[in-house]
């Protein structure tokens, strides 16, 4: 009887163990550490392997992630721990701020541009820089100082 009550509170830890770890949101110190700068070195910190700030952050990460925090809660933490020079990603401060708008928009601005610019260059290259209509009667002038020279030497 005692073996079948062991049994059973085993298999409901078994059971609830799982359950239990389902409530934690499931992120990782890889996941985070590339979102994440050191603030001495100014790299990211999935690169910064030696510095001692490099790796108190990461042991502070783990402690947060070992609390079951969400990715965002630990990049809250982060900042107010390390400073906001911590967040490598632009808008992840929080704040609507038209700098992290514009990190986004003047490269897309930018390639845009540069495609009409080219598009633009390729039509009038295509063209010759000159009308269709001149170059009909350039041809054509052409054609009659010919003929006119080959009058004139006998050809």
């Amino acid at each position: 009887m005692t073996r079948a009550v062991v049994l059973l509170l085993l298999a409901a830890a078994l059971v609830a163990a799982p359950a239990a770890a389902a409530d934690c949101p499931q992120t990782t110190l890889a996941d985070i550490e590339d979102e994440v700068m050191c603030p001495v070195c100014g790299t990211p910190l999935a690169l910064a392997t030696e510095a001692p700030q490099a790796i108190q952050e990461r042991e502070y990460i783990e402690r947060l992630i070992a609390d079951c925090r969400t990715k965002d809660e630990i990049k809250s933490a982060l900042a107010a721990q390390f400073g906001d020079a911590v967040l490598a990603l632009p808008g992840d401060s929080g704040d609507d701020d038209l700098g992290d708008v514009l990190v986004y928009v003047v490269p897309a601005v930018g390639i845009v541009l540069a495609a009409g610019g080219i598009a633009l260059a390729m039509t009038r290259w295509r063209r010759g820089g000159r009308p269709r209509t001149e170059a009909a009667a350039d041809g054509a002038e052409r054609d009659r100082r010919l003929q006119a020279d080959m009058e004139r030497y006998e050809l």
